[in-house]
Formats: structure tokens, sequence, C-alpha cells
């Protein structure tokens, strides 16, 4: 169970990258302000990767194909919630 749980976390990060790349366009390096610290493409990886790993435990697949698969969609659903932040910056600063 343990192997899944990492290797689920291990596609999840690599699919909240390629979301980030395919969103932005290039990798945005974490950074710090006085009042907020910017996480970047690492935000995509943990968020992609939690839910990976979120969906993996609660499912308990029992191959690696099985595994695989549901990381990469659950990835995907990490990424669609970093969009339904932004989208809710956006109507907020209107």
């Amino acid at each position: 169970m343990l192997m899944n749980i990492l290797f689920a976390a291990l596609i999840g990060g690599i699919v909240g990258v390629a979301g980030h790349l395919q969103r932005l366009g290039k990798l945005v390096k974490p950074r710090m302000t006085k009042k907020f610290i910017y996480l970047g493409f690492l935000e995509d990886i943990l968020l992609g990767g939690l839910a990976a790993v979120f969906v993996i435990v609660t499912t308990t697949p029992d191959s690696p194909t099985a595994v695989f698969i549901i990381s990469l969609v659950s990835g995907m659903g990490g990424e669609g919630i970093l969009k339904l932040f932004d989208t809710l910056k956006v109507k907020d600063q209107e």
C-alpha cells in the first residue's frame, strides 16, 4: 500500500507540473513577499500529488496499471481545483 501511495504522489505531482506548464507556459518559481508566500509550481505539485493520494487511499486499486490511471485522472482533478481558485480570484477583483 505504501508503494501505491508513493507512486500515486509521484504521478499526481508530474501531472500537476504538466498542468502548470500548460496553463502558464513556464515554471513560476516560488517567491516570498512581505505579506504572502507564493508557491509557484510547487503548489501544482502538492495539489496534484495530494489529490492522487486521497483517491488511491479511498479506492485501493489492485494493480499498478490501475494506480497509474487513477493517479493521472486525479492529478488532473487537482489542476481543476487550481483553475477554480483562479476563477474565484478574478471574480473577487472585479
